[in-house]
Protein backbone atom coordinates (compact mmCIF):
# COMPACT_ATOMS: atom_id res chain seq x y z
CA UNK A 1 0.00 0.00 0.00
CA UNK A 2 1.41 3.36 -1.09
CA UNK A 3 2.75 5.48 2.14
CA UNK A 4 0.14 8.47 3.22
CA UNK A 5 1.88 12.11 2.61
CA UNK A 6 3.36 13.16 5.80
CA UNK A 7 2.79 16.77 7.05
CA UNK A 8 5.75 19.12 7.26
CA UNK A 9 5.91 18.83 11.30
CA UNK A 10 5.51 14.23 10.79
CA UNK A 11 8.60 14.67 7.88
CA UNK A 12 10.89 17.05 10.45
CA UNK A 13 10.41 14.09 13.17
CA UNK A 14 11.35 11.49 10.37
CA UNK A 15 14.16 13.24 9.18
CA UNK A 16 15.30 13.18 12.77
CA UNK A 17 14.91 9.68 13.64
CA UNK A 18 17.13 8.93 10.36
CA UNK A 19 19.55 11.13 11.29
CA UNK A 20 19.54 9.30 14.72
CA UNK A 21 19.90 6.08 13.63
CA UNK A 22 22.57 6.56 10.46
CA UNK A 23 24.87 8.86 13.08
CA UNK A 24 24.63 6.85 16.27
CA UNK A 25 23.05 3.43 14.95
CA UNK A 26 19.91 3.93 17.25
CA UNK A 27 16.77 6.04 17.39
CA UNK A 28 16.08 9.05 19.50
CA UNK A 29 13.70 8.57 22.77
CA UNK A 30 10.52 10.27 23.22
CA UNK A 31 12.01 13.08 25.25
CA UNK A 32 15.02 13.87 22.75
CA UNK A 33 12.75 14.22 19.87
CA UNK A 34 10.89 17.19 22.01
CA UNK A 35 14.22 18.88 23.18
CA UNK A 36 15.41 18.84 19.44
CA UNK A 37 11.96 20.21 17.80
CA UNK A 38 10.80 22.45 20.72
CA UNK A 39 7.90 20.48 22.28
CA UNK A 40 6.80 20.94 25.85
CA UNK A 41 6.39 17.38 26.61
CA UNK A 42 7.53 14.24 24.99
CA UNK A 43 3.67 13.24 24.46
CA UNK A 44 3.48 16.02 21.90
CA UNK A 45 6.12 13.45 20.30
CA UNK A 46 4.49 10.58 21.24
CA UNK A 47 1.31 11.84 18.94
CA UNK A 48 3.18 12.35 15.88
CA UNK A 49 4.92 9.41 15.84
CA UNK A 50 1.47 7.38 16.18
CA UNK A 51 0.82 8.92 13.46
CA UNK A 52 4.19 8.02 11.68
CA UNK A 53 3.23 4.91 12.27
CA UNK A 54 -0.30 4.58 11.18
CA UNK A 55 0.98 5.76 7.70
CA UNK A 56 3.66 3.16 7.04
CA UNK A 57 6.85 4.73 7.57
CA UNK A 58 7.93 3.28 11.38
CA UNK A 59 7.07 0.33 13.47
CA UNK A 60 6.55 1.14 16.86
CA UNK A 61 7.76 -1.39 19.65
CA UNK A 62 6.24 -1.43 22.79
CA UNK A 63 8.95 -1.58 26.37
CA UNK A 64 11.55 -0.03 25.28
CA UNK A 65 12.41 4.12 25.60
CA UNK A 66 14.19 3.62 21.69
CA UNK A 67 11.43 1.76 20.50
CA UNK A 68 11.61 2.99 16.71
CA UNK A 69 12.16 1.23 13.64
CA UNK A 70 12.15 2.44 9.88
CA UNK A 71 10.29 0.11 7.69
CA UNK A 72 12.60 1.61 4.90
CA UNK A 73 15.91 -0.32 3.97
CA UNK A 74 17.51 2.78 3.29
CA UNK A 75 18.61 3.60 6.59
CA UNK A 76 20.16 0.15 7.85
CA UNK A 77 23.65 1.79 7.66
CA UNK A 78 24.59 3.50 11.21
CA UNK A 79 27.75 5.11 9.33
CA UNK A 80 27.25 8.21 6.99
CA UNK A 81 28.62 11.61 6.41
CA UNK A 82 26.85 14.34 8.51
CA UNK A 83 24.80 16.04 5.95
CA UNK A 84 21.53 16.18 7.83
CA UNK A 85 20.09 19.01 9.34
CA UNK A 86 19.86 17.80 12.96
CA UNK A 87 23.38 16.37 14.72
CA UNK A 88 21.96 15.06 17.67
CA UNK A 89 24.22 14.08 21.03
CA UNK A 90 22.13 11.32 22.02
CA UNK A 91 23.63 10.26 25.76
CA UNK A 92 25.16 6.91 26.19
CA UNK A 93 25.77 6.33 22.40
CA UNK A 94 29.45 7.33 21.93
CA UNK A 95 28.30 9.75 19.01
CA UNK A 96 31.66 10.46 17.44
CA UNK A 97 32.10 12.97 14.20
CA UNK A 98 35.53 12.07 12.68
CA UNK A 99 36.72 14.01 9.67
CA UNK A 100 38.19 11.65 6.35
CA UNK A 101 41.16 12.62 5.26
CA UNK A 102 41.80 12.53 1.94
CA UNK A 103 44.94 12.44 -0.44
CA UNK A 104 48.04 14.34 1.40
CA UNK A 105 49.86 16.93 0.16
CA UNK A 106 53.45 16.61 0.16
CA UNK A 107 55.14 18.37 3.54
CA UNK A 108 51.83 18.97 5.09
CA UNK A 109 49.88 18.44 8.37
CA UNK A 110 47.71 15.46 7.78
CA UNK A 111 44.58 17.10 9.11
CA UNK A 112 45.47 20.35 7.66
CA UNK A 113 41.52 21.80 6.02
CA UNK A 114 42.51 21.24 2.62
CA UNK A 115 42.76 17.37 3.03
CA UNK A 116 39.56 17.11 4.70
CA UNK A 117 37.00 16.00 2.27
CA UNK A 118 34.32 15.92 5.52
CA UNK A 119 32.77 14.51 8.27
CA UNK A 120 31.27 11.15 9.38
CA UNK A 121 29.16 10.46 12.76
CA UNK A 122 29.81 7.11 14.03
CA UNK A 123 29.72 4.68 17.10
CA UNK A 124 32.67 4.98 19.18
CA UNK A 125 32.45 0.90 20.12
CA UNK A 126 33.22 -0.24 16.76
CA UNK A 127 36.39 1.09 17.73
CA UNK A 128 39.31 -0.73 19.74
CA UNK A 129 40.61 2.89 20.86
CA UNK A 130 38.84 6.56 20.26
CA UNK A 131 39.87 7.17 16.80
CA UNK A 132 40.85 11.36 15.96
CA UNK A 133 40.59 10.85 12.37
CA UNK A 134 39.41 8.63 9.46
CA UNK A 135 41.67 8.20 6.66
CA UNK A 136 40.58 7.05 2.98
CA UNK A 137 43.12 4.03 2.22
CA UNK A 138 45.06 4.19 -1.24
CA UNK A 139 46.14 0.56 -2.65
CA UNK A 140 45.97 -2.63 -1.82
CA UNK A 141 49.87 -3.20 0.23
CA UNK A 142 47.25 -4.47 3.02
CA UNK A 143 44.96 -6.18 1.57
CA UNK A 144 45.73 -9.51 3.46
CA UNK A 145 45.01 -8.28 6.62
CA UNK A 146 41.43 -6.67 5.37
CA UNK A 147 42.52 -3.58 4.20
CA UNK A 148 41.64 -2.70 1.14
CA UNK A 149 41.79 0.21 -1.43
CA UNK A 150 38.51 2.72 -0.50
CA UNK A 151 37.92 1.69 3.17
CA UNK A 152 38.28 3.96 5.54
CA UNK A 153 40.90 3.48 8.23
CA UNK A 154 40.30 5.08 12.03
CA UNK A 155 43.43 6.69 13.26
CA UNK A 156 44.44 7.63 16.62
CA UNK A 157 46.74 10.30 16.48
CA UNK A 158 50.39 9.30 18.05
CA UNK A 159 53.97 9.61 17.40
CA UNK A 160 54.42 6.54 19.61
CA UNK A 161 54.05 2.76 18.20
CA UNK A 162 54.98 -1.26 19.08
CA UNK A 163 56.46 -3.38 16.68
CA UNK A 164 53.56 -5.46 14.70
CA UNK A 165 51.13 -2.97 14.79
CA UNK A 166 49.42 -0.72 11.90
CA UNK A 167 50.62 2.72 11.70
CA UNK A 168 49.74 5.77 9.37
CA UNK A 169 53.52 7.24 8.62
CA UNK A 170 54.54 10.02 6.98
CA UNK A 171 57.88 8.90 5.11
CA UNK A 172 59.20 11.59 2.94
CA UNK A 173 56.03 13.20 0.66
CA UNK A 174 54.24 10.11 0.99
CA UNK A 175 51.67 8.76 3.58
CA UNK A 176 51.46 5.23 4.07
CA UNK A 177 49.54 2.84 6.07
CA UNK A 178 51.90 -0.59 6.88
CA UNK A 179 52.72 -2.43 10.01
CA UNK A 180 55.87 -1.49 12.21
CA UNK A 181 58.70 -2.73 13.26
CA UNK A 182 61.98 -1.10 15.14
CA UNK A 183 64.90 -3.30 15.65
CA UNK A 184 68.50 -2.85 15.73
CA UNK A 185 69.11 -2.64 12.27
CA UNK A 186 66.74 0.47 12.07
CA UNK A 187 62.70 0.60 11.36
CA UNK A 188 61.15 -1.44 8.93
CA UNK A 189 57.53 -0.73 6.89
CA UNK A 190 55.86 -4.31 6.15
CA UNK A 191 53.00 -4.44 3.96
CA UNK A 192 50.57 -7.13 4.02
CA UNK A 193 50.53 -8.32 0.44
CA UNK A 194 53.60 -10.59 -0.98
CA UNK A 195 53.50 -7.92 -4.18
CA UNK A 196 54.88 -5.41 -2.22
CA UNK A 197 58.05 -5.00 -0.47
CA UNK A 198 58.80 -3.80 2.90
CA UNK A 199 60.14 -0.35 3.19
CA UNK A 200 63.55 -0.24 4.97
CA UNK A 201 63.65 3.48 6.63
CA UNK A 202 66.96 4.91 6.61
CA UNK A 203 68.87 7.28 9.52
CA UNK A 204 68.67 10.21 6.49
CA UNK A 205 65.10 9.97 5.65
CA UNK A 206 61.94 12.49 7.04
CA UNK A 207 59.96 9.59 8.98
CA UNK A 208 57.32 10.37 11.24
CA UNK A 209 54.77 8.23 12.53
CA UNK A 210 51.29 10.26 12.64
CA UNK A 211 48.65 7.50 14.13
CA UNK A 212 47.35 3.56 14.87
CA UNK A 213 44.91 2.21 13.47
CA UNK A 214 42.30 1.44 15.68
CA UNK A 215 39.38 0.27 13.00
CA UNK A 216 38.11 0.02 9.83
CA UNK A 217 35.07 1.13 8.00
CA UNK A 218 34.11 -0.28 4.67
CA UNK A 219 33.10 2.31 2.52
CA UNK A 220 30.00 1.05 0.33
CA UNK A 221 27.82 4.28 -0.32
Amino acid sequence: MEQNKLTARQQQILTLIETAIRQTGAPPTRAEIAKELGFKSANAAEEHLQALARKGYIQLVSGTSRGIRLKSPDYANPIVASRNPYSLSLPGLGQLVLPLVGRVAAGSPILAQEHIEQSYAVQSSIFSQTPDYLLKVRGLSMRDIGIMDGDLLAVKSTSDARNGQIIVARLGEEVTVKRFEKNTSGIHLHPENPDFSTIHVNPSDSFHIEGLAVGLIRHQF
